[in-house]
């Protein structure tokens, strides 16, 4: 096959905005960068995309677009309308959607990256004025594109589920850990009295009662802290009324979205990894605890009892003392604790970004094969 010309659309991107979205779009493009020299992308970029995002390799352009996308509605709206025509102007023989959505009507076929059905399964989880855009864009993107990538199993099923849609069209490119991480569980000799979450602060992932349960840890174990980092999202008003109201302003701390150096200092540091969350696409942060090294307890749900398997606790995430339970046992177990900090590089090893790349360019290149 030719040298092929794929558009990516970065338009969604907003730095410290957008969760592990963001994680994902930069592991992938940089991951790209190193598996294919021989394509050409042309990455379209909105305003507050600075140019790092985009590989300093020779086969990779920014294209800038005059878009502020903090405004969705303005983004989604220029994403249907004028990327339709920068695609068109450039040629472009496929176009990555790596956020969701993607142009109804474009020039060329489209691959675009689901992460997760939440606001099919759990609509519950969303503002009543976001959930409109997401029914009727995602439907759409769904649809349109000429091949889906699901982040998991589960959200594959998901996607022939809720969109009814065939199942040769959807392929699963599971995410990776960055290299760096495994690093980390040779670092991790002086440690704290630190349990970390690492964790956008909405609904499904079940914070409330992590710090309910934590206060209750505490009566306990009153030298321990609880540090959640990650995007403050619109939940996260009801965790921090919950952290005033049980007392325990002193020993939780909220970081808010922090650097992937800051990110590692954590890991490096953490006594022991939980993550309660009710819903995922996917399940990033606990691949990185298990490729660090970290002790880590997770929720018995897909995709992450099949992501961890035997190399984490799994706790029912509705239960307050499945989830105490779990806690103490990362703690006071210390056989346990050994034997995760073994196993969870071996499990995380099974997942790479040059993996996650190769996958999404073999979809990149069917896809393309439908226009030629």
């Amino acid at each position: 096959m030719p040298a092929l010309r794929i558009g990516v659309n970065a338009l969604y991107l907003i730095s410290g905005g957008v969760g592990g979205t963001e994680i994902y779009l930069r592991s992938v493009l940089a991951a790209l960068a190193r598996v294919d020299s021989e394509n050409q992308y042309i990455v379209f970029t909105n305003r507050e995309t600075g140019a790092d995002l985009v590989p300093p390799a020779g086969n990779f352009q920014r294209a800038p677009q005059p878009l502020r996308a903090v405004f969705r509605p303005a983004r989604l709206l220029f994403e249907q309308t004028a990327l339709p025509l920068a695609v068109l102007r450039r040629s472009l023989d496929v176009l990555f959607n790596p956020g969701f959505t993607a142009p109804a009507f474009c020039s060329c076929p489209c691959v675009t990256v689901f992460h997760d059905l939440q606001h099919k399964s759990h609509p519950e989880h969303f503002r009543w004025f976001d959930l409109p855009f997401w029914r009727l864009f995602l439907w759409a993107s769904a649809h349109r594109s000429q091949l889906l990538l699901a982040d998991s199993e589960a959200t594959r099923r998901d996607l022939l589920r809720f969109y009814r849609i065939a199942p040769e069209k959807v392929r699963v490119a599971p995410l990776g850990v960055d290299a760096s991480f495994f690093e980390l569980g040779s670092q991790r000799r002086e440690l704290e009295p630190l349990l970390l979450c690492v964790s956008t602060l909405h609904p499904h992932k079940n914070l409330e009662r992590l710090v309910r349960v934590f206060g209750r840890l505490r009566q306990r174990r009153p030298e321990f802290r609880l540090v959640i980092a990650g995007l403050r999202g619109f939940h996260t008003s009801a965790v921090e009324r919950l952290i005033v109201k049980s007392g325990l302003g002193e020993s939780v701390r909220l970081t808010g979205w922090i650097s992937r150096p800051e990110l590692a200092e954590l890991y490096r540091r953490a006594y022991a990894f939980v993550y309660p969350s009710t819903f995922e696409g996917f399940g990033l942060p606990v691949l990185e605890a298990l490729a660090a090294g970290v002790p880590t307890a997770c929720s018995a749900i897909e995709p992450l009892g099949s992501l961890a398997g035997e190399a984490a606790v799994q706790f029912d995430p509705t239960v307050d003392e499945a989830l105490l339970a779990a806690l103490e046992r990362l703690i006071c177990d210390e056989g346990l604790r050994a034997r995760l900090a073994r196993e969870g590089p071996l499990r995380a090893a099974r997942f790479s970004w040059d993996r996650t790349a190769a996958l999404t360019l073999d979809a990149l290149r069917a896809a393309a094969s439908l226009k030629m």
